[in-house]
């Protein structure tokens, strides 16, 4: 977002998206350079402030570093087949129809898990690491339990799995 926008100041558009309740990060790249120029730009609600001229690969850096943090954060909303998956409120809405999908919080964290791999298979063993941590009493057959039920929620045809996909010994989410 630039400071010199040609109908606003950059700084009162990040403030309007904020109250809207937009909160991806924001970058502000920008020619102002003074002291005052950055806090009012961070202050404004901006995550960052770059100032011109700047490094094309620095500024990937901190784009990636800071979609890293969001991704991580509990606002983060992701996009999976037909549906918009809102871990924080625990819900999957589905983009077609517009009806909710309540989960459970195990559901929930497997859904993050499995999302945040990207295309790799994560094995049974890692879930079961990542979701209930240390546990001897936890069992692969729990696992599979809350995979069939998120199945059963999920998929047009829960048993032809098309989202969550079992292979090689793991999960991956084919969205």
């Amino acid at each position: 977002l630039d400071v010199g926008l040609p109908d606003m100041d950059g700084r009162e558009a990040c403030r309007v998206m904020r109250k809207q309740g937009v909160t991806c990060p924001i970058i502000m790249l920008t020619g102002a350079d003074s002291e005052a120029d950055t806090i009012l730009g961070l202050e404004s609600g901006a995550n960052d402030y770059v100032v011109k001229p700047f490094r094309f690969g620095v500024l990937l850096a901190r784009i990636r570093a800071h979609l890293r943090q969001h991704e991580q954060s509990e606002d983060a909303v992701f996009n999976i087949g037909r549906y918009t998956f809102k871990p924080a409120a625990k819900v999957m809405l589905d983009d077609a129809d517009g009806s909710k999908i309540r989960l459970t919080e195990k559901e929930t964290a497997i859904l993050k898990f499995l999302y945040r791999a990207g295309a790799k298979i994560v094995g049974r063993d890692v879930l079961l690491h990542e979701v209930w941590g240390y546990n001897a009493a936890v069992t692969t057959h729990t696992l599979e339990t809350h995979i069939y039920r998120l199945r059963q929620k999920i998929e047009d045809n829960p048993s032809e799995a098309q989202l969550l996909v079992t292979d090689q010994g793991g999960y991956k989410l084919c969205p």
